[in-house]
């Protein structure tokens, strides 16, 4: 695991004008079967990828928390809300709640989530690889490639099940 994600930043940079031209193209021309087909990607990949051999989303990138993470999350510390916001996050540039640092604050050294069934929206849906309507978050699946080495393969898999 480690030789993959040593590489995925040069992998995905060496692709980024690549997949970015790739999806260009599918904002303009749509596939009708576009979400089957990514949900179908996103299940053979997850088949096959173990997270807790991986980890780098936690490692390297906060989630955004929601008003209603917040209170289950705290909910789940035993804490009020306004403690939770205290001791762990923080608001960014964009005025949304964050971790106050990364690798995340609830990763064990085991790489396991201690917060996992109450874990943010954002941690749940994470690569957003089987999101409907897949064409309008084509920016963040940029991004997310360089992180994680299922969506990069996804969207590798992606460009062969579906030339444009």
């Amino acid at each position: 695991m480690n030789t993959i994600l040593n590489n995925l930043p040069k992998e995905a940079k060496d692709k980024h004008i690549e997949n970015k031209k790739y999806f260009d193209k599918l904002k303009k021309k749509t596939p009708k079967n576009l979400d089957y087909v990514m949900q179908d990607l996103h299940d053979a990949e997850f088949k096959k990828t173990d997270c807790l051999k991986c980890a780098n989303c936690c490692k390297t990138t906060g989630p955004l928390f929601t008003d209603a993470d917040i209170e289950r999350v705290s909910k789940y510390l035993r804490q009020k809300p306004q403690q939770f916001i205290a001791q762990y996050l923080q608001i960014d540039e964009d005025r949304d709640y964050v971790l106050q640092s990364v690798p995340c604050t609830f990763l064990d050294n085991e790489n396991a989530c201690m917060i996992y069934d109450v874990r943010p929206k954002a941690c749940r849906e994470f690569p957003h690889t089987d999101r409907k309507k897949f064409q309008q978050i084509t920016d963040l699946t940029l991004k997310n490639v360089t992180i994680c080495p299922a969506a990069f393969n996804i969207v590798e898999e992606m460009k062969k099940k579906l030339p444009l």
